[in-house]
């Protein structure tokens, strides 16, 4: 299935912030079967669960993709598959998400302990607070921002923190040297969730894949841009499978 590619959303936003991204790849690509797959519905935070449902429900020999979150699972789920996976493309996805010694240029751990104390509270809040913090840098965030909380399912408070949890201990440093296909990691340069800096730390620890930063861009790239980031993912996808 080198003609397939399949997306991963972000967390608790669902798949609409991807849609305009697959939109534009089939525009540009008619033989390219591009599908967005939600985030499993776990009650846990166990990382291996997670692997273990969206392995079982995803087609093999495909490419993997995804968004913050769903960029991080897809690279976990990709060094797992190895030769069945075709090759890895993330958006705004760090390798640590939240800053610990060997990864500093990540979200503070008081920032995320934030997020989970205001998930508990009041969840809905707390989405919107992410979704603003998602467009911060953006040209036009407000609206952007609305797009993002109109499109977002509702989501227990359980699975949520749940999903935060297994956010603030996700390292895929392994994973990344693991898999062996082609890779395309993607930043955006005024991210006021994923700094900008990860870019240069991904390329250090990971001299031969493809790293980009997609310049007066927020967290939020793929909703900004969604036809340049589909320009910039064909591209991959057309050179590596040439390889």
């Amino acid at each position: 299935m080198r003609d397939r590619l399949i997306l991963l959303p972000g967390w608790g936003l669902g798949v609409s912030p991807l849609e305009p991204l697959a939109a534009a790849l089939r525009g540009l690509d008619e033989h390219l079967h591009v599908d967005i797959e939600p985030l499993p519905d776990l009650q846990s935070d166990d990382l291996n669960e997670w692997l273990d449902e969206l392995d079982a429900t995803l087609p093999d020999n495909a490419w993997l993709g995804g968004w913050s979150l769903g960029g991080m699972l897809a690279t976990e789920l990709a060094a797992r598959r190895g030769e069945r996976c075709c090759g890895l493309a993330t958006f705004a996805s760090n390798v640590c998400f939240v800053a610990r010694s060997q990864w500093p240029n990540a979200m503070p751990q008081t920032d995320f302990d934030g997020f989970i104390a205001g998930c508990k509270i009041d969840p809905q809040n707390t989405l919107k607070r992410f979704s603003l913090l998602c467009v911060q840098g953006a040209e036009e965030p407000r609206a952007l921002s609305r797009q993002l909380k109109a499109g977002a399912p509702l989501a227990s408070s359980a699975g949520l923190i749940e999903s935060l949890k297994l956010l603030e201990q996700m390292d895929t440093r392994a994973a990344l040297h693991t898999y062996r296909g082609p890779q395309l990691h993607l930043f955006g340069g005024l991210d006021a969730l994923v700094p900008a800096e990860a870019s240069a730390d991904l390329l250090t620890l990971m001299p031969d894949i493809e790293v980009g930063v997609i310049e007066q861009a927020s967290h939020a790239f793929i909703l900004e841009n969604p036809h340049g980031v589909a320009a910039a993912v064909q591209a991959f996808l057309h050179e590596s499978g040439d390889d």
